[in-house]
């Protein structure tokens, strides 16, 4: 089949977690969780995370975001995110129809929130005709494809406990994140003061799932069993999710499918450096490329590999690698674009 670059959602199963899910499928076992599968693979998270985290398997990101977000908000409270947020713009209104709780989106042109933009909602007690913030969710890596460095996310979750607020991160591509700042999975998430994750396995291998940790259970007050199942997010059949993330856990295959996926992103930002009418409009941090070409070759290339405009104004495309990507398949549509743009031979 055609590999595309549209999205790290198009890519196959990773072969070793392929395997994982044929190994578990013999026999019976216990449903909604209350299997030794999923056991093994919560005891591997709270190695990795600390012993008095809790976690739940979940089916997707939309429900990873909202049952994590659900459990930390009261009615009159509000969630503040960037306003290019996939909580935002990519979830149809999910969290506030389940929630009933109001998203503060914050303007900001790379995708990163700071401690100046969150300034303007901690002063003071708000009275009843205001909600009041009490989460700030940010994403790692953004939607823009730009990164947190560890002491901006310190500086970010210092700030907000401050205020008394909690920090929740989208971590649908922790794994990018993490293999692209040379780190491990704790150490850019709880020990720089993250609470809640929403730690992504679909875009990294896996066929689906979605992990989210509570740093400290207490957080969560014991709400979110209830929450995951009201939000049509508890698997009966769970053995099948959690057997997919022990097997991405195990010898850090999460980092090796990251780091692939990344470095195919840089060999493609490479193959088309330097095509006259082509520009790289953000930084290359992990495995998204964002591009300005003519608005006539688009639909040509397209015809070929499906991508996405992610900007129709200038037009700005979005191309996306995944651990399946390989070198062969990044030349090969680097050449189709020089041909399609009339530009020489890389």
């Amino acid at each position: 089949m055609q590999r595309t670059f549209a999205s790290d959602n198009s890519a196959p199963i990773a072969p070793e977690i392929l395997q994982a899910i044929v190994e578990v499928n013999s026999g019976d076992a216990v449903s909604y969780g209350h299997d030794a599968t999923t056991a093994r693979a919560i005891e591997k998270l709270r190695a990795i995370f600390g012993a008095d985290s809790d976690a739940l398997f979940v089916f997707n990101g939309t429900g990873a975001n909202v049952v994590a977000l659900s459990c930390l908000v009261q009615r009159h409270e509000a969630v503040m995110c960037p306003a290019s947020a996939h909580l935002q713009t990519d979830e149809c209104g999910a969290f506030e129809r389940f929630t009933g709780c109001k998203i503060l989106p914050v303007p900001s042109p790379d995708g990163k929130l700071r401690v100046s933009d969150l300034k303007a909602y901690s002063f003071g007690e708000r009275d009843e005709h205001h909600v009041r913030p009490r989460v700030v969710s940010v994403s790692q890596s953004t939607e823009y494809g730009t990164l947190y460095e560890l002491d901006e996310l310190r500086e970010l979750c210092s700030f907000a406990h401050a205020q008394g607020w909690l920090v929740h991160l989208d971590g649908a591509r922790i794994a990018n994140a993490a293999a692209a700042l040379g780190v491990g999975l704790r150490e850019c998430t709880r020990d720089v003061g993250v609470d809640v994750l929403s730690f992504g396995g679909t875009k990294n291998g896996l066929m689906l799932g979605e992990a989210i940790v509570f740093f400290d259970a207490a957080l969560h007050r014991g709400i979110a069993p209830f929450a995951r199942k009201q939000a049509m997010q508890l698997a009966s059949k769970m053995r099948y999710v959690a057997a997919q993330f022990s097997a991405l856990l195990q010898d850090d295959r999460w980092l090796a499918y990251a780091s692939h996926a990344n470095a195919m992103a840089k060999r493609l930002a490479e193959r088309v450096a330097g095509i006259p009418s082509l520009r790289i409009t953000r930084p290359i941090q992990c495995n998204a490329v964002f591009a300005t070409l003519d608005r006539q070759a688009i639909p040509r290339i397209a015809e070929r590999y499906f991508f996405y405009v992610f900007d129709e104004s200038l037009p700005e495309v979005r191309w996306m690698t995944h651990h399946a990507t390989t070198p062969q398949d990044v030349d090969d549509f680097a050449q189709l674009i020089r041909q399609v743009v009339g530009a020489p031979a890389g």
